[in-house]
């Protein structure tokens, strides 16, 4: 019975899954065209600038500087710089379209999965088959377990139809050398975050789903925590009086670039005079697992209403 509902589920988010897929590529595959018009005539501009000395680090200052922090930040902070093709290019990671584009995915699909059948009047007829209620959010973990790697393999198929199109080159040894053209390889590693940040976005949304009636009031809920996160992580690397915040949400975990760039999976969990380094992998699956078992704690004691 579990894998007919999961057959239902998927054949209910076939369309939405192929769209927001083709999105995820298109833009990944995008942003490699642009990161080649910047090496390809942005950066020769440059070099002759750099002759009358100015560098690409006063460049960056002079574009990020004062109200331009921000954006700088939401591209991935200080480290990152626009004139290093491997940084740029994992810019497309965690750009603001990409987040945007996997937090709608996962808050859509998870709003509708408990509240979204109550709203349209169809969990009691689900309900009405021999199926307990727990079979119905594992039929919902199960679904996730499918359509997330779908996301992430199609991020990165992305890439790879980048470096097809357009071959963007590294950095090479020497100012104005080309490198070796930059392979999709260098990005698998960070699918793992990826598939990690949907997931936590999708358990707990699951769980306000699983109390709610109305797909439209959990929906609101779940967009204004997500984007109330989004705006404390990205604000909290700018103001030191918030930034004590930024590990209490989700995409503070979300360090794409890190693991791409340097192999490095933890970030520091800092409370007062206590810190630890925690693995961004870890935590995230562990905000999904808690979302997922309290959707099944609530969902299984809960009273149904009856449709209106």
């Amino acid at each position: 019975m579990t894998g007919t509902l999961v057959a239902k589920l998927l054949r209910d988010i076939r369309v939405p899954l192929l769209m927001v897929s083709l999105l995820l590529a298109g833009y990944e595959c995008l942003w490699a065209k642009i990161i080649e018009r910047i090496s390809g005539e942005l950066l020769p501009l440059l070099m002759t600038v750099v002759k009358v000395g100015v560098t690409p680090r006063d460049i960056e200052e002079a574009i990020f500087g004062g109200p331009g922090k921000i954006l700088q930040s939401m591209l991935g902070g200080d480290n990152i710089s626009m004139f290093r093709m491997r940084d740029a290019l994992t810019i497309g990671y965690v750009h603001p379209v990409i987040q945007a584009i996997l937090c709608i995915w996962a808050v859509g699909r998870a709003a509708g999965a408990i509240a979204g059948e109550i709203d349209r009047g169809t969990m009691e007829l689900l309900l009405a088959q021999p199926v307990p209620r727990s079979r119905l959010i594992l039929a919902h973990f199960c679904v996730d377990c499918i359509a997330i790697p779908i996301l992430c393999l199609s991020l990165w198929g992305g890439n790879w139809l980048g470096r097809w199109l357009v071959g963007v080159q590294d950095d090479g040894p020497l100012p104005g050398l080309p490198g070796p053209i930059i392979s999709p390889m260098i990005f698998l590693p960070a699918l793992a975050n990826v598939a990690a940040l949907v997931f936590a976005l999708s358990g707990f949304t699951l769980w306000l789903s699983a109390r709610g009636r109305f797909r439209g009031r959990v929906l609101s809920l779940a967009v204004f925590l997500v984007l109330l996160q989004f705006l404390i992580n990205v604000i909290g690397q700018l103001l030191d009086q918030i930034a004590w915040m930024r590990p209490l949400t989700i995409f503070y975990y979300y360090q794409p670039q890190q693991i791409i760039l340097n192999g490095e999976w933890n970030v520091r969990w800092r409370v007062s005079t206590w810190s630890q380094y925690v693995n961004v992998i870890a935590v995230l699956a562990a905000v999904g697992f808690s979302g997922y078992l309290l959707a099944l704690r609530t969902f299984c004691r809960r009273d149904l209403p009856a449709p209106l």
